[in-house]
């Protein structure tokens, strides 16, 4: 079984064929497929996705950097009313995310969403879940976040990593997976030097649909059936099988969410 450790096939996007991309993954060997979620405005969508087909799919509470705004107490409140004992024993709720800090667009709500991030991690230390962070234009703001924090191992994956080979090693020996998606299959990409470079235990794959489909699909709409691809990609960057990529990255995920 392959996983999909971050999609979002509850966006508006899938509205005219979800059950349908759903299928397409289930075929192409996707039979677990994670949802994290952005804010208040996108849980119901989420939890339906999660009620209709809960063999395939499990979720994530967590509010989203670029969703940190002027109301993100209240958005906070929302999170962490999500983050329950029950929704947690029956494994519905699998991780906090996606969490972290943006910084590609502006810096407006930079100490918010700093705040939300660090009270973020300090929920899931408490309910023992990994976190699944997003990090964009604001590597040294989180790392400088973590060592402020200064716990002797963090647990939980940078999604859609897109840091150098020294930030990605910087990350693993905190106890980081990196979460490897469309990108890596791009010309020219960086992320190539990573993979090779990182030990593969510490890989997860992840579409991150609807976005950054990966080659030959590169600017299409993006969907959990692709994971393949990206498997694929892998074991031609390391010299391996994809049977190997599958098989480490699967254990990996199973392990790190509790699958």
């Amino acid at each position: 079984m392959l996983i999909d450790t971050h999609c979002h096939l509850y966006d508006e996007a899938f509205d005219g064929d979800r059950e349908d991309a759903v299928r397409r993954a289930v075929d192409a060997g996707v039979g677990m497929m994670l949802l994290p979620d952005i804010d208040s405005g996108s849980t119901p969508r989420l939890e339906a996705l999660q009620r209709t087909h809960p063999e395939c799919f499990r979720s994530m509470a967590g509010l989203h950097p670029t969703s940190v705004k002027e109301n993100f107490e209240e958005e906070l409140a929302h999170v962490h009313s999500r983050l329950t004992l029950k929704s947690i024993q029956e494994n519905t709720i699998v991780a906090v995310g996606e969490i972290g800090m943006d910084l590609y667009w502006d810096r407006t709500y930079e100490e918010q969403q700093r705040e939300a991030l660090r009270r973020q991690m300090v929920w899931a230390e408490e309910v023992d879940l990994p976190v699944c962070l997003h990090i964009r234009k604001a590597h040294n703001e989180v790392f400088g976040l973590l060592r402020e924090m200064n716990r002797p191992r963090y647990r939980g994956v940078m999604h859609c990593f897109g840091g150098s080979v020294q930030e990605a090693w910087r990350a693993v020996e905190m106890g980081f997976h990196l979460g490897i998606g469309g990108v890596v299959t791009f010309k020219n990409a960086t992320m190539a030097e990573v993979v090779k470079a990182v030990p593969l235990e510490r890989v997860l794959m992840e579409t991150d649909a609807p976005y950054l489909s990966p080659v030959p699909h590169r600017g299409q709409r993006n969907e959990s059936a692709y994971i393949p691809l990206i498997a694929q990609k892998i074991a031609e960057l390391r010299e391996i099988s994809i049977e190997e990529v599958e098989e480490v990255t699967t254990a990996s995920a199973k392990e790190l969410f509790g699958l």
